[in-house]
């Protein structure tokens, strides 16, 4: 594993990315203490909420029709 200072990860963050690509895991430390690891995303999962799977559809938090807001009032 190797070990990158903050200032160095800023500068070269896309080799680093490359690097992490190629299945290296890097560390960045802030004066050598480590504060953060980069490593390969893998295949990312969806996450379930709670116990039952629940699927939140895109539009959740657009304003509701007025037909059914006009229920609510």
């Amino acid at each position: 594993m190797t070990t990158v200072n903050v200032q160095e990860a800023k500068t070269h963050l896309s080799a680093l990315l490359a690097r992490v690509e190629a299945g290296e895991d890097i560390t960045i430390a802030r004066a050598g203490i480590p504060v953060a690891r980069l490593v390969p995303a893998g295949d990312l999962q969806r996450r379930t909420f709670g116990v039952i799977e629940l699927d939140v559809p895109d539009d959740f938090d657009s304003p509701l029709p007025e037909g059914e807001l006009a229920s609510w009032e």
